[in-house]
């Protein structure tokens, strides 16, 4: 190969490695900005039912940021995890925590009823709003979400658990999505991201 073949393999390779580092960069990650593609992927209208039972939309949490996580009430790690982080998180923010909406969005509404969700609730931060509803009102803001969940059965017959992502959504106060989080990030991370975006 002469030098100036070897020169244009060298051009070219540098080429794509730089489109290469360019998709990554431009690839959505938690709490990075969003194309309004992405914005356009996550969140939507919901009617569910909290743990007083009272019927709750998303319109009346307009003019706040929503903090959105789903899960359910038997679950062993993640949401305890995500809940607890919020809960501390909260705690941080102080007087800002006012402009947030926590939402905890059960997926196993089986057996997760107001009054367990009630039950649960009292683990937590009392301002996490925990909400329930039909089979069918679950899987239509599961799906706005784009949250995946299923039902897992275990051993024991008539026994299951939930399989879900796990994820921690930040919504604007116009109930458009702005950035995610995993479920362990650390209070501290959680409330400075909260803060900036507040």
């Amino acid at each position: 190969m002469n030098a100036r073949a070897a020169l244009r393999l060298a051009a070219i390779a540098a080429a794509a490695f730089a489109a290469a580092v360019a998709a990554i960069g431009l690839w959505p990650g938690p709490d990075r900005p969003k194309t309004e593609e992405a914005v356009a992927l996550v969140g939507g209208a919901f009617a569910l039912v909290d743990q007083d039972g009272r019927r709750r939309t998303d319109a009346e949490f307009r003019g706040k940021h929503m903090l959105v996580f789903f899960g359910f009430t038997q679950c062993p790690d993640f949401c305890p995890t995500a809940l607890y982080t919020i809960t501390q998180a909260l705690e941080k923010l102080g007087p800002k925590a006012e402009r947030l909406a926590p939402i905890f969005v059960s997926v196993d509404p089986e057996r997760d009823t107001p009054a367990q969700l009630k039950n649960y609730a009292q683990n937590f931060d009392k301002r996490i709003v925990m909400l329930t509803g039909s089979a069918a009102e679950i899987a239509a803001v599961a799906r706005a979400y784009r949250v995946y969940y299923a039902k897992r059965p275990l051993e024991k017959p008539g026994e299951y658990t939930m399989d879900h992502s796990a994820y921690i959504y930040l919504l604007d106060g116009d109930g458009k999505y702005l950035t995610h989080f995993r479920h362990a990030v650390p209070a501290d991370e959680l409330a400075k991201a909260l803060e900036r975006r507040l």
